[in-house]
């Protein structure tokens, strides 16, 4: 339990709401949840769900029908095969991370991570006795995980490779070329990568492939909760290879049995084409955002030097300003009432210089903060 490290940000959060209780105004950009309510399709099946008295216990792998239409997902966006036996839905992708992290790794099994990163994922592989090999990136490779950088931290402990692309907190992706020689090579060594595609839809441009694509043997999660908006509901899945089915079913009848009935069937609902409609009008939206809030960090002082590919983060090297990237995004917040994300939440590779910025609220308080920064500056 000392090894795994609670979100710094959240300290920052409860004060934040402090300050909003006695009146203050804060402008939020902390939290990586998308500030548009869950689009009205999904609510209306949910609804419906409940109103027809859907709410006993699915099987632990999940709803066929749910299973089904993620496999008709990945054949129609990707252009990949893929049997709904291999698909598990899971409380969350956490609820899929968990899973995949105790079926690969034993006690003592290295997993290499990019540094920078997702924390919770390092936390994963702590909780079932492995070791999380965080690797320092940075703009050279857009913080990204790269071939040489796998051949060069690999040794004879290391079992399996986590990428995530679209990343948090950089908002960068692997490119498909990359991605197809990451997953060729660690294969090569006997190894599994496990890959974390919970930003994907929310991309910007740059052209993205799963995973799945390029191998029958990597583990990869996915969530309800990001492009689909569905944060609360708590629903994500993981397609597993074939060997790991059965155990990844036997580990979801342990762990928490199955993902929520409701929220299984109101996610139906979420590759309807009225939903998918919503869905694209907001990750336009997201895309504006960025280009408006890139450019204005930049302007500030902040040196943001990889455009972010998707996701709805910007990771700034804020080290004109501070050495102590917790007491800056507290003082911001006590002085301006900006809500920011310190690095320290991220890994170990220069946190202390960097903070993250989520463009998940609307422009005018994007721009509301940033006048505000700016006269702090």
């Amino acid at each position: 339990m000392a090894d795994i490290a609670p979100f710094h940000v959240m300290a920052l959060l409860a004060r934040a709401r402090a300050l909003e209780a006695t009146g203050r105004s804060i402008v939020h950009m902390e939290i990586g949840e998308p500030d548009f309510p869950t689009a009205a399709p999904i609510v209306a099946a949910g609804r419906r769900a409940l109103a027809e008295g859907r709410t006993r216990y699915t099987a632990a792998a999940g709803l066929p029908e749910l299973r089904q239409a993620i496999g008709d997902h990945y054949r129609e966006r990707y252009g990949v095969e893929l049997p709904a036996r291999r698909i598990l839905i899971t409380p969350g992708a956490s609820g899929a991370l968990q899973l995949a992290t105790a079926i690969l790794i034993n006690p003592g099994d290295r997993v290499l991570l990019a540094d920078p990163g997702y924390p919770c994922n390092r936390h994963f592989v702590r909780l079932v006795e492995g070791e999380a090999i965080g690797v320092p990136v940075g703009p050279e490779t857009g913080y990204q995980l790269t071939v040489e950088l796998v051949e060069r931290h690999w040794d004879e402990r290391t079992t399996a490779v986590l990428l995530a692309s679209p990343a948090n907190p950089t908002g960068t992706a692997i490119t498909p070329d990359g991605l197809a020689a990451i997953v060729a090579t660690v294969e090569a060594r006997g190894g599994r990568v496990i890959m974390d595609e919970i930003y994907h839809g929310l991309i910007y441009g740059a052209p993205i492939q799963t995973a799945l694509a390029y191998s029958e043997q990597v583990l990869v999660v996915n969530s309800f909760s990001k492009y689909y908006g569905m944060t609360g509901w708590r629903l994500g899945w993981l397609v597993a290879p074939e060997d790991c089915v059965g155990d990844a079913e036997k580990l979801a009848q342990n762990l928490f049995l199955a993902a929520s009935t409701p929220a299984q069937y109101a996610a139906l609902a979420a590759f309807a084409p009225e939903a998918q409609a919503v869905f694209e009008e907001r990750r336009r939206e997201f895309q504006a955002r960025r280009d408006f809030l890139l450019p204005a960090l930049r302007e500030l002082g902040f040196r943001i030097p990889v455009t972010p590919d998707g996701a709805f983060y910007l990771y700034a090297d804020c080290g004109r300003f501070t050495d102590d990237s917790y007491g800056f995004a507290l003082q911001l917040l006590e002085e301006t009432g900006v809500a920011i994300t310190p690095g320290i939440d991220f890994g170990h590779h220069l946190p202390h210089r960097h903070v993250r910025f989520a463009y998940t609220s609307a422009i005018p308080q994007l721009a509301e903060g940033v006048e505000r920064l700016r006269r702090a500056l």
